[in-house]
Protein backbone atom coordinates (compact mmCIF):
# COMPACT_ATOMS: atom_id res chain seq x y z
CA UNK A 1 0.00 0.00 0.00
CA UNK A 2 2.79 2.22 0.82
CA UNK A 3 4.78 1.50 -2.40
CA UNK A 4 1.56 2.42 -4.08
CA UNK A 5 1.43 5.32 -2.87
CA UNK A 6 4.68 6.29 -3.38
CA UNK A 7 4.36 5.59 -6.96
CA UNK A 8 1.71 7.41 -7.54
CA UNK A 9 3.00 10.48 -5.70
CA UNK A 10 5.67 10.40 -8.31
CA UNK A 11 3.60 9.93 -11.18
CA UNK A 12 1.62 12.90 -10.05
CA UNK A 13 4.98 15.08 -9.67
CA UNK A 14 5.54 13.79 -13.26
CA UNK A 15 2.43 15.26 -14.91
CA UNK A 16 2.29 18.58 -12.52
CA UNK A 17 6.13 18.96 -14.28
CA UNK A 18 5.02 17.92 -17.73
CA UNK A 19 1.98 20.15 -17.47
CA UNK A 20 4.51 23.06 -16.26
CA UNK A 21 6.84 22.20 -19.40
CA UNK A 22 3.86 21.92 -21.72
CA UNK A 23 3.24 25.98 -20.93
CA UNK A 24 6.89 26.70 -21.13
CA UNK A 25 7.52 25.32 -24.47
CA UNK A 26 3.86 27.04 -25.54
CA UNK A 27 4.73 30.90 -24.27
CA UNK A 28 8.13 30.02 -25.97
CA UNK A 29 6.49 28.90 -28.78
CA UNK A 30 6.13 30.59 -32.41
CA UNK A 31 2.90 29.16 -32.92
CA UNK A 32 0.60 31.59 -32.03
CA UNK A 33 -2.49 30.21 -32.80
CA UNK A 34 -1.71 26.84 -30.78
CA UNK A 35 -1.10 29.18 -27.73
CA UNK A 36 -4.35 31.07 -28.42
CA UNK A 37 -6.44 27.50 -28.26
CA UNK A 38 -4.42 26.70 -25.26
CA UNK A 39 -5.12 30.05 -23.17
CA UNK A 40 -8.99 29.31 -24.67
CA UNK A 41 -9.19 26.01 -23.24
CA UNK A 42 -7.18 26.56 -19.78
CA UNK A 43 -9.41 29.17 -19.01
CA UNK A 44 -12.50 27.50 -20.23
CA UNK A 45 -10.80 24.68 -17.34
CA UNK A 46 -10.21 27.03 -14.87
CA UNK A 47 -7.00 26.71 -14.99
CA UNK A 48 -6.28 30.60 -15.07
CA UNK A 49 -2.82 30.65 -14.06
CA UNK A 50 -1.83 28.93 -17.00
CA UNK A 51 -4.35 30.72 -19.11
CA UNK A 52 -2.66 34.96 -17.59
CA UNK A 53 1.02 33.02 -19.32
CA UNK A 54 -0.66 32.58 -22.38
CA UNK A 55 -2.45 35.49 -22.45
CA UNK A 56 0.11 37.80 -21.01
CA UNK A 57 2.54 36.19 -24.08
CA UNK A 58 -0.49 36.84 -27.05
CA UNK A 59 -1.65 39.93 -25.86
CA UNK A 60 1.70 41.91 -27.15
CA UNK A 61 1.94 39.61 -30.95
CA UNK A 62 -1.96 40.24 -31.43
CA UNK A 63 -2.34 43.81 -30.47
CA UNK A 64 -5.05 45.37 -33.48
CA UNK A 65 -5.28 41.80 -34.66
CA UNK A 66 -7.92 38.87 -34.65
CA UNK A 67 -8.18 37.89 -31.70
CA UNK A 68 -7.10 40.78 -30.14
CA UNK A 69 -10.08 41.69 -27.98
CA UNK A 70 -10.83 38.39 -27.06
CA UNK A 71 -7.16 37.80 -25.55
CA UNK A 72 -7.73 41.40 -23.72
CA UNK A 73 -11.13 40.44 -22.48
CA UNK A 74 -9.86 37.07 -21.49
CA UNK A 75 -6.85 38.30 -19.74
CA UNK A 76 -9.16 40.26 -17.35
CA UNK A 77 -11.23 37.80 -16.42
CA UNK A 78 -8.46 35.77 -16.09
CA UNK A 79 -6.57 38.19 -13.44
CA UNK A 80 -10.20 38.79 -11.95
CA UNK A 81 -10.65 34.96 -11.29
CA UNK A 82 -7.47 35.14 -9.93
CA UNK A 83 -8.02 37.39 -7.52
CA UNK A 84 -5.86 39.70 -8.45
CA UNK A 85 -7.22 42.76 -8.48
CA UNK A 86 -4.71 45.56 -9.06
CA UNK A 87 -3.82 44.18 -12.54
CA UNK A 88 -7.08 43.27 -13.47
CA UNK A 89 -8.43 46.67 -13.04
CA UNK A 90 -5.56 47.93 -15.31
CA UNK A 91 -6.85 45.25 -17.66
CA UNK A 92 -10.28 46.27 -17.76
CA UNK A 93 -9.22 50.15 -18.00
CA UNK A 94 -6.93 49.06 -21.05
CA UNK A 95 -9.62 47.17 -22.70
CA UNK A 96 -12.03 50.12 -22.82
CA UNK A 97 -9.43 52.41 -23.90
CA UNK A 98 -8.81 49.90 -26.51
CA UNK A 99 -12.08 49.05 -27.50
CA UNK A 100 -14.50 51.74 -26.65
CA UNK A 101 -17.26 50.20 -29.13
CA UNK A 102 -17.27 46.74 -27.93
CA UNK A 103 -20.33 45.02 -26.71
CA UNK A 104 -18.16 44.41 -23.60
CA UNK A 105 -16.89 47.57 -22.92
CA UNK A 106 -19.31 48.68 -20.42
CA UNK A 107 -18.92 45.49 -18.06
CA UNK A 108 -15.27 46.10 -18.60
CA UNK A 109 -15.52 49.76 -16.86
CA UNK A 110 -18.11 47.96 -14.49
CA UNK A 111 -15.11 45.57 -13.66
CA UNK A 112 -12.21 47.97 -13.34
CA UNK A 113 -13.88 50.27 -10.48
CA UNK A 114 -15.38 46.71 -9.03
CA UNK A 115 -11.47 45.39 -8.76
CA UNK A 116 -10.70 48.95 -7.56
CA UNK A 117 -13.46 48.72 -4.48
CA UNK A 118 -11.74 44.85 -4.02
CA UNK A 119 -8.43 46.60 -3.93
CA UNK A 120 -9.88 49.41 -0.95
CA UNK A 121 -7.98 48.34 2.29
CA UNK A 122 -9.39 48.76 5.65
CA UNK A 123 -10.06 52.14 6.68
CA UNK A 124 -7.46 52.21 9.29
CA UNK A 125 -4.20 52.19 6.51
CA UNK A 126 -3.50 54.35 3.65
CA UNK A 127 -6.92 55.13 1.68
CA UNK A 128 -5.47 56.51 -1.59
CA UNK A 129 -6.88 52.79 -3.01
CA UNK A 130 -10.01 53.74 -1.68
CA UNK A 131 -10.48 57.58 -3.41
CA UNK A 132 -9.41 55.77 -6.96
CA UNK A 133 -12.18 53.07 -6.51
CA UNK A 134 -14.71 56.02 -5.85
CA UNK A 135 -13.41 57.80 -9.09
CA UNK A 136 -13.92 55.15 -11.50
CA UNK A 137 -17.14 53.98 -9.56
CA UNK A 138 -18.39 57.66 -10.25
CA UNK A 139 -16.63 57.70 -13.55
CA UNK A 140 -19.11 54.39 -14.15
CA UNK A 141 -22.45 55.80 -13.09
CA UNK A 142 -21.49 59.30 -15.01
CA UNK A 143 -21.21 57.36 -18.70
CA UNK A 144 -24.06 54.10 -18.18
CA UNK A 145 -26.88 55.91 -15.39
CA UNK A 146 -28.97 53.05 -16.98
CA UNK A 147 -26.62 50.30 -15.88
CA UNK A 148 -27.97 47.44 -14.32
CA UNK A 149 -25.18 47.57 -12.19
CA UNK A 150 -26.20 50.92 -10.86
CA UNK A 151 -28.31 49.96 -7.62
CA UNK A 152 -24.82 47.43 -6.80
CA UNK A 153 -22.33 50.44 -7.73
CA UNK A 154 -24.29 52.48 -5.27
CA UNK A 155 -23.61 50.32 -2.50
CA UNK A 156 -19.67 50.15 -2.99
CA UNK A 157 -20.10 53.89 -3.12
CA UNK A 158 -21.57 54.04 0.23
CA UNK A 159 -19.26 51.18 1.47
CA UNK A 160 -16.08 52.94 -0.02
CA UNK A 161 -17.12 56.94 1.33
CA UNK A 162 -17.91 55.51 4.69
CA UNK A 163 -14.11 54.13 4.86
CA UNK A 164 -13.09 57.38 4.41
CA UNK A 165 -15.10 59.24 6.49
CA UNK A 166 -14.10 56.99 9.50
CA UNK A 167 -10.33 57.42 8.44
CA UNK A 168 -10.99 61.35 9.15
CA UNK A 169 -12.35 60.87 12.26
CA UNK A 170 -9.67 58.04 13.53
CA UNK A 171 -7.03 61.00 12.76
CA UNK A 172 -9.05 63.73 14.26
CA UNK A 173 -9.84 61.63 17.62
CA UNK A 174 -6.10 60.67 17.35
CA UNK A 175 -5.16 64.70 17.90
CA UNK A 176 -7.58 63.99 21.12
CA UNK A 177 -5.48 60.75 21.95
CA UNK A 178 -2.46 62.85 21.71
CA UNK A 179 -3.16 65.72 23.99
CA UNK A 180 -3.07 67.76 21.08
CA UNK A 181 -5.90 69.97 21.38
CA UNK A 182 -6.25 72.55 19.36
CA UNK A 183 -5.43 70.48 16.21
CA UNK A 184 -8.11 68.03 17.57
CA UNK A 185 -10.90 70.63 17.87
CA UNK A 186 -10.07 72.17 14.45
CA UNK A 187 -10.37 68.79 13.13
CA UNK A 188 -13.57 67.36 15.03
CA UNK A 189 -15.11 70.24 13.68
CA UNK A 190 -13.80 70.09 9.88
CA UNK A 191 -15.08 66.26 10.39
CA UNK A 192 -18.60 67.44 11.93
CA UNK A 193 -19.41 70.12 8.80
CA UNK A 194 -18.42 67.34 6.31
CA UNK A 195 -19.93 64.77 7.28
CA UNK A 196 -23.09 66.23 8.72
CA UNK A 197 -24.94 62.46 8.45
CA UNK A 198 -22.37 60.76 9.76
CA UNK A 199 -22.53 57.91 12.80
CA UNK A 200 -19.88 59.07 14.36
CA UNK A 201 -21.30 62.79 14.51
CA UNK A 202 -22.18 62.44 18.47
CA UNK A 203 -18.54 61.28 19.50
CA UNK A 204 -17.42 63.96 17.44
CA UNK A 205 -19.35 66.77 18.45
CA UNK A 206 -18.28 65.24 22.02
CA UNK A 207 -14.58 65.30 21.86
CA UNK A 208 -14.35 68.28 20.16
CA UNK A 209 -16.41 70.17 22.88
CA UNK A 210 -13.92 68.08 25.06
CA UNK A 211 -10.78 69.74 23.18
CA UNK A 212 -12.09 72.56 23.47
CA UNK A 213 -12.24 73.17 26.93
CA UNK A 214 -8.44 72.10 27.26
CA UNK A 215 -7.32 74.09 24.85
CA UNK A 216 -9.63 76.96 26.24
CA UNK A 217 -8.36 76.42 30.43
CA UNK A 218 -4.80 76.34 29.45
CA UNK A 219 -4.77 79.30 26.91
CA UNK A 220 -3.20 82.47 27.77
CA UNK A 221 -5.79 84.85 29.59
CA UNK A 222 -6.60 87.32 26.91
CA UNK A 223 -7.76 84.21 25.11
CA UNK A 224 -9.67 82.18 27.71
CA UNK A 225 -12.64 84.04 27.54
CA UNK A 226 -13.43 84.23 24.17
CA UNK A 227 -12.59 80.18 23.91
CA UNK A 228 -14.56 79.18 27.10
CA UNK A 229 -17.90 81.05 25.78
CA UNK A 230 -17.59 79.18 22.33
CA UNK A 231 -17.12 75.92 24.91
CA UNK A 232 -20.39 76.75 25.63
CA UNK A 233 -21.93 77.69 22.80
CA UNK A 234 -20.55 74.13 21.52
CA UNK A 235 -22.53 72.28 24.74
CA UNK A 236 -25.33 74.59 23.81
CA UNK A 237 -25.12 72.99 20.14
CA UNK A 238 -24.46 69.73 21.58
CA UNK A 239 -26.97 69.22 24.24
CA UNK A 240 -29.57 70.49 21.63
CA UNK A 241 -28.71 67.37 18.84
CA UNK A 242 -27.93 64.74 21.88
CA UNK A 243 -30.28 65.58 25.06
CA UNK A 244 -30.33 61.68 25.63
CA UNK A 245 -26.50 60.98 24.56
CA UNK A 246 -24.13 58.77 26.42
CA UNK A 247 -21.89 61.46 26.95
CA UNK A 248 -24.17 64.18 28.38
CA UNK A 249 -23.62 64.04 32.37
CA UNK A 250 -19.69 64.76 31.44
CA UNK A 251 -20.68 67.10 28.94
CA UNK A 252 -23.10 68.70 31.38
CA UNK A 253 -20.16 69.23 33.67
CA UNK A 254 -17.89 70.76 31.22
CA UNK A 255 -20.36 72.95 30.91
CA UNK A 256 -20.69 73.69 33.93
CA UNK A 257 -16.62 74.25 34.74
CA UNK A 258 -16.37 76.64 31.83
CA UNK A 259 -19.32 78.86 33.21
CA UNK A 260 -17.53 78.91 36.56
CA UNK A 261 -14.44 79.71 35.13
CA UNK A 262 -15.81 82.43 32.62
CA UNK A 263 -17.30 84.07 35.87
CA UNK A 264 -14.28 84.40 37.76
CA UNK A 265 -12.47 86.34 34.65
CA UNK A 266 -15.58 88.55 34.31
CA UNK A 267 -15.33 89.20 38.20
CA UNK A 268 -11.35 89.60 38.00
CA UNK A 269 -10.68 86.44 38.99
CA UNK A 270 -12.28 86.64 42.21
Amino acid sequence: MIRNAHIFAILLSLIVLCGCNGTEKLVKSNDFDAKYKAAMNYYEQGRYTKAIQLFENLSMHYRGRDYSENISWYYGQSLLKEKDYYTAAYQFKSFVRQFPYSRNAEEALFLSAYCKYQDSPSYTLDQTATKEAITEMEQFVDKYPQSVHIPEVNGYLDELRNKLMMKDYEIAYGYYKIEAYHAAYVALQHFINYYPDSDKREDAMYYMLKSGYEYAINSREEKMKERLQQVVNDFEKFSASFANSKYITNAQSIYTKSRSALAKLENGGK
